[in-house]
């Protein structure tokens, strides 16, 4: 079964320079991917007549706020300067072929909101519009740095020092 903690987020300005990794929403919380079909609804006068129209495709995220987070950032200001974004949902999981799946499409920021609750962390929420329809497919294994993060593995006693996630390894 797949668990939500499974799945990411990445995205990338679309001048960002040729071989660029995607950049993490940092402090990720909640995701989701939507599709819709707009339906064809008509009647004649033997009935109601029901068919496909277009699918529109969408996004949204929420995130706790970090100054500086590049994924964060990345999306503010493609809505600030009217860009578009590239967003990968990505299954941390490696499938057969020792790849991630991912679903990719280009997309336009409709909104972004920044909540600030007197009682708990800033959030970021934001929703991106799918160009077109999304497509299918795999990406090479992201850096361990990436699917790690906020998780560490064992340490000896004496291996690092300072707090987490800025500790110093030992020589």
């Amino acid at each position: 079964m797949q668990q939500g903690k499974d799945t990411i987020l990445l995205v990338q300005s679309t001048d960002t320079t040729l071989g660029a990794e995607g950049l993490l929403i940092g402090n990720l919380t909640d995701n989701s991917y939507a599709i819709e079909n707009e339906l064809i609804d008509e009647a004649t006068k033997f009935g109601r007549i029901v068919g496909y129209g277009q699918n529109s495709e969408s996004f949204e995220f929420t995130a706790y706020g970090e100054t500086g987070d590049p994924g964060q950032k990345a999306v503010l200001d493609a809505i600030k300067n009217k860009r578009q974004i590239k967003v990968w949902e990505v299954d941390i999981n490696l499938n057969d072929q020792g790849r991630h799946p991912a679903v990719f499409g280009y997309c336009i920021v409709e909104s972004v909101e920044r909540s600030n609750p007197q009682d708990g962390f800033q959030e970021v929420t934001a929703t991106v519009q799918v160009i077109g329809q999304t497509q299918e497919g795999d990406i090479a294994p992201l850096p361990a740095e990436m699917i790690e993060f906020a998780r560490y593995g064992f340490e000896e006693p004496g291996e690092s020092t300072g707090e987490f996630p800025d500790q110093t390894a030992g020589a």
